[in-house]
């Protein structure tokens, strides 16, 4: 076969694919959008603190005017940003090392310095 030939029959084949594939689109029918609705759960009636919520939602920037919705926003900050059992004040008591030098001494600051100096060792005063 001749090569002219072969690129004929080549170029044949890939005008009869793309006019099937054109032809196949075309004939296919859009399927209609699937649309969804927004409402709300039914667990949100269960709740009140939720319905209010949703209600404050709806209002927009009219809601950081309603009284309302400010004590209901308040509650929630409440709910999530409280704690649940207060805050130990008292530092943990830390495990003593070999010969009973604390692991991690504590940092003490110096006010001539304006920040963090570490303990001095007593080992370092005697090498200088």
């Amino acid at each position: 076969m001749d090569g002219k030939i072969l690129a004929r029959i080549g170029a044949i084949f890939f005008v009869t694919f793309a006019v099937t594939a054109t032809a196949i689109e075309l004939a296919r029918k859009d399927e209609p959008p699937i649309y969804r609705s927004i409402a709300a759960p039914a667990e949100a009636a269960a709740d009140p603190l939720k319905a209010e919520l949703r209600r404050c939602q709806r209002l927009g920037e009219a809601g950081t005017s309603d009284s309302g919705c400010l004590q209901t926003w308040a509650e929630n900050r409440d709910r999530f940003l409280a704690p649940s059992q207060p805050i130990p004040q008292q530092p943990a008591p830390q495990a003593p090392g070999p010969q009973g030098i604390p692991q991690n001494p504590p940092i003490t600051l110096d006010p001539a310095v304006k920040g963090p100096v570490p303990p001095v060792d007593s080992h370092t005063n005697e090498a200088r």
